[in-house]
């Protein structure tokens, strides 16, 4: 059977991104993570991490077995703080991953003064658009954003909010024509998201329905990217409350048609049953659905 303090050594390093990292923030020599990450190896017959003075890289093998040691500490932890009790302090790593826009507009300045509020939290935050297995690749939090309902699995699902798709276009690009409603668009540029794209299906506060077809412009499939084109000028924009909203204030941007929507998008939080019981994931859960529902108001 593996050293289980030495597979508790192996999950930090790669935690950390390094040795010398995790030797930083455990307060352990580097010689002593290295030695222990050597007779973990020797054990497990298998290179777990190809390290040299310039490269740190975790194996195949080594990845599996990171998975797997890192759910077998979080019940670790889970059964510690059980004997510890709730007024324990939250304290251990946090992984949260969530698409590139959440993570830049939303979690970007949140996280640091969650961190700074619970000093024994680590968060690691993953900014990715691919498809995550929550579960298999050991994520404590995931936020997604959805349109139609998340399938069913064995993962806690929260639903946080649910915004409107907003029109919106630069004042300088807006400035000289006016726009009365939906069909006043049609000479109008827009920027979309897939190529091919031309229209989009818009719904008034009254209830009503309608198409409005622009002339493309430009496509970009993420929607930060948009954003900066919207505010660059070059047309008119299709994009979630929260992300325009500050360009909004700032006057970067107009809404255009206030009175019309282009439909809803859902934000929901997830992670597995046995993670969300931990202080510090409940914690961090607990104030991001906390901030996400301010900005619902």
């Amino acid at each position: 059977m593996l050293n289980l303090n030495d597979l508790q050594v192996f999950v930090q390093v790669v935690d950390h991104g390094g040795i010398s990292a995790a030797s930083r923030a455990l307060g352990i020599p580097k010689q002593t993570l290295s030695k222990r990450l050597s007779v973990l190896e020797r054990q497990a017959g298998v290179r777990l991490i190809q390290r040299t003075s310039r490269r740190f890289k975790v194996t195949e093998v080594g990845e599996d077995l990171y998975r797997h040691g890192s759910a077998m500490l979080v019940e670790a932890e889970a059964a510690e703080n059980v004997i510890k009790g709730r007024l324990a302090e939250p304290s251990g790593s946090v992984r949260i991953t969530a698409s590139v826009p959440t993570a830049q507009h939303t979690l970007a300045p949140l996280l640091p003064r969650i961190a700074k509020a619970y000093p024994k939290i680590l968060i690691v935050l993953d900014a990715s658009d691919r498809f995550v297995d929550i579960l298999r690749e050991g994520y404590d939090i995931a936020i997604r954003d959805h349109l139609g309902p998340l399938p069913d699995s064995e993962l806690v699902q929260r639903r946080i909010r649910t915004e409107e798709f907003w029109l919106v276009g630069s004042p300088g690009y807006l400035d000289g024509r006016p726009l009365r409603d939906p069909a006043d668009l049609a000479q109008l540029e827009g920027l979309f998201t897939q190529p091919g794209e031309t229209r989009w299906t818009l719904r008034s506060s009254d209830g009503g329905t309608t198409v409005a077809a622009l002339i493309p412009r430009y496509y970009a499939d993420e929607g930060t990217a948009l954003l900066h084109a919207a505010t660059a000028g070059l047309g008119i924009a299709c994009l979630p409350r929260s992300m325009c909203a500050q360009a909004i204030r700032t006057g970067e941007l107009a809404r255009v048609l206030p009175d019309w929507s282009a439909g809803e998008i859902n934000t929901s939080l997830i992670f597995p049953h046995r993670r969300g019981q931990l202080p510090s994931v409940r914690v961090v859960a607990d104030l991001i659905i906390e901030h996400l529902s301010r900005e619902r108001e």
